[in-house]
């Protein structure tokens, strides 16, 4: 039989056959690679696109024909895969650190000192390249293949998204070089050229569907995408700029030897890199990128500078979470005028009202502007923004645009000073709760937190989370869609409006599910009156402030009628805090939520109440840091509050003990600085035990 023989009643090929459609594919694979260096990379593109397609789908007939031989690395699987229910996190191996910034060259020469001092030199070398506006990625490649790529997150735990990266072109799945290393990671930057960031927003407009702000905000939304196959859409493209963990990767001496090394990978790397000496050298390296910018392809908002050595870096080491022996220079913020054709207000999550101003178009910073914040009455007062006035527009990458400064020769004659409360006329422009100022805040707040539509989501999750009422299941996703489809109006509606039929019809909720969340709300209702003072978010009253007020007052009643001299009364709580409670529980809607929840069966048991906390650690005050051998954060804080202890997130003067773990960062460099004593876990075991 040639060509084929029979095996268990199948045909498959011989050896000879398979092995030269193995070659084939090989074959295709790498002629399709190497036109996407060519292109992607080296903008040089050598083949038609009708050439390039035609091997294309002759691959593409080739796996289909023998899908056994389809591997992750495969030009074909470029197009995205299925979609996903969620990213799953990544710890990196090594910290993707952010940077120091200087905007000033005064900056920039104390950066170049401290480094000269420290390392004992005269002059330094210096590694130079654009600062991308992008979004930072990393890239792990396990001999020679991608296998991994992942968000930056908050430098120490990013977002899975290979999926998505396998579909950027310029990324190569594979490394073409005969013995590649066992392990390397490639840091880098994902962003969209300005060409093809207007091609994309054209194409949006065509369907009718939203345009993206910018490129940055585009290119970070499409890889973060859920359905990789509408991140293949997206123009994407990648630059890299740093080395992570290595096994078996050349000695590299020096970062532009290391970006030399990945070029010789055919990864894409800048080619407005340079290596230049001393102060003088980075100012003429930031001058001239910086008459290039807006000729550039790509958005960038500034430039990096590396000290070249890594010997030198290693040297120099790390302060905080940023590298001692390298920094962003960052271009000066762009800057339009424009004129102020109203002044509105916005209510955030947390019932914050900001005033926003409404502008007169105007392109700055990359976009064109229609409205810019004023932060709050402090800042209306400070610039004196007036509706009518021409006032100067500033906008750096995705920061939301901010009015600088009035042109006040510009001003029209009969503008009238803008005073946020009488516009509003006390209430907030949602709910109609009642709108304040508290003493020593700068925001104007809505009190109607329980019932405010604008803090609805945020009430619940907060009202659900685990240190509050505890409700396992009640997510913000779930929660989105309980708000956005109407069927909870207020937190009482999350215990008396949802059923099992309508739960199992909302998306990524099967009947057990939805049959485990009912079972977690039948739970919570049984609590205790400090997790439910908690759970109701009142500005200033965290879980310390809660626990002391059901000590001292023991029952809500009580505490619903109290006034701010009474609580002023409860150890720990000022007037600011007594301020924020008394407003909270005037508001008659949250009365009305509060009345509805009890009715709904929430229950606690009550004491007689002026009870003060007692025990070891009565009257002190700890921070917790680091990670302890046996013991969870949670667990620590809990015994320290039984002790009659409180537990702080920052380390001040009034600090009484720091409890550190293994990898206490700043915590316990503050409270060495301060005096303050510093205790293991043993040590704080035994403090309980006294």
């Amino acid at each position: 039989m040639s060509g084929h023989e029979q095996q268990g009643g199948l045909f498959s090929e011989t050896p000879s056959a398979e092995a030269s459609i193995q070659q084939q594919i090989q074959a295709l694979r790498d002629e399709i690679r190497r036109n996407d260096y060519q292109y992607y990379v080296l903008d040089e593109p050598s083949l038609p696109d009708s050439e390039y397609d035609r091997l294309f789908r002759e691959l593409q007939a080739l796996e289909t024909a023998h899908p056994d031989l389809i591997t992750p690395d495969s030009p074909t699987q470029r197009v995205g895969g299925s979609p996903l229910k969620a990213f799953d996190s990544v710890t990196h191996r090594v910290a993707m650190l952010s940077l120091n910034n200087a905007f000033e060259d005064t900056e920039l020469a104390a950066f170049d000192k401290r480094a000269r001092d420290t390392l004992g030199v005269a002059s330094i070398e210096y590694a130079v390249e654009p600062k991308f506006d992008g979004l930072a990625i990393t890239l792990t490649y396990e001999h020679g293949i991608l296998t991994q790529g992942a968000t930056r997150g908050d430098g120490y735990t990013g977002e899975n998204v290979t999926s998505n990266l396998r579909t950027v072109r310029s990324i190569p799945t594979k490394l073409e070089v005969a013995n590649p290393p066992a392990l390397l990671e490639v840091r880098g930057e994902v962003l969209i050229f300005k060409r093809d960031f207007e091609k994309l927003n054209q194409d949006q407009q065509a369907k009718s569907e939203k345009l993206f702000a910018n490129p940055r905000n585009a290119a970070a939304g499409s890889l973060r995408q859920l359905d990789p196959r509408i991140t293949a859409t997206r123009p994407l493209t990648f630059f890299a700029y740093g080395v992570g963990a290595t096994e078996g990767v050349p000695v590299l001496s020096s970062h532009s030897a290391a970006m030399d090394y990945l070029v010789s990978l055919q990864l894409p790397v800048c080619k407005e890199r340079a290596v230049v000496h001393a102060l003088d050298g980075l100012i003429h390296y930031y001058q001239s990128i910086g008459s290039k910018r807006n000729d550039l392809p790509f958005d960038i908002d500034g430039v990096v500078y590396k000290v070249n050595s890594i010997g030198q870096q290693n040297e120099l080491g790390f302060v905080s979470r940023a590298p001692r022996w390298a920094i962003a220079h960052k271009f000066p913020a762009q800057e339009a005028l424009t004129e102020v054709l109203a002044i509105e207000v916005q209510v955030g999550r947390t019932g914050a009202i900001t005033p926003v101003a409404r502008l007169h178009p105007v392109f700055v910073g990359g976009v064109t502007v229609t409205n810019a914040t004023l932060h709050n009455q402090d800042e209306i007062d400070r610039k004196d923004v007036r509706v009518g006035d021409t006032v100067s527009v500033r906008r750096a990458g995705d920061v939301i645009p901010e009015v600088v400064s009035v042109i006040l020769e510009r001003r029209p004659e009969g503008t009238k000073p803008y005073q946020l409360l009488e516009s509003i006329q006390h209430v907030c422009p949602i709910c109609g709760s009642h709108a304040i100022r508290l003493e020593d805040e700068a925001a104007v707040r809505c009190t109607g937190g329980l019932f405010c539509p604008a803090q609805r989501k945020q009430a619940i999750l907060h009202f659900a989370s685990r240190r509050a009422m505890d409700v396992e299941g009640l997510g913000e996703k779930l929660v989105d869609q309980l708000v956005d489809n109407h069927l909870v109006q207020n937190l009482a509606d999350v215990y008396t409006k949802l059923n099992l039929e309508t739960l199992s019809s909302l998306d990524r909720m099967a009947e057990k599910s939805a049959q485990n969340l009912l079972d977690a709300l039948q739970v919570s209702k049984r609590t205790t009156l400090a997790r439910f003072i908690y759970a109701l978010g009142i500005r200033n009253v965290g879980e310390a402030t809660a626990k002391d007020l059901e000590r001292y007052f023991g029952k809500l009643d009580a505490l619903l009628i109290a006034s701010a001299e009474d609580l002023q009364q409860v150890p720990d709580v000022g007037p600011i805090v007594a301020e924020s409670i008394v407003e909270f529980f005037l508001e008659s809607h949250n009365q009305e939520v509060i009345a509805a929840l009890i009715a709904a069966g929430i229950h606690w048991e009550e004491t007689s109440g002026k009870q003060t906390a007692s025990g070891a650690l009565t009257g002190k005050t700890l921070v917790l840091t680091g990670t302890l051998p046996t013991m969870s954060r949670e667990h620590a804080k809990e015994m320290i509050e039984q002790a009659g202890g409180k537990v702080s997130g920052s380390v001040s003067k009034k600090t009484h003990y720091v409890v550190a773990g293994a990898e206490a960062g700043s915590k316990l460099e503050r409270a060495q600085e301060l005096g303050v004593t510093v205790l293991d876990e043993a040590g704080l075991v035994a403090l309980l035990a006294e």
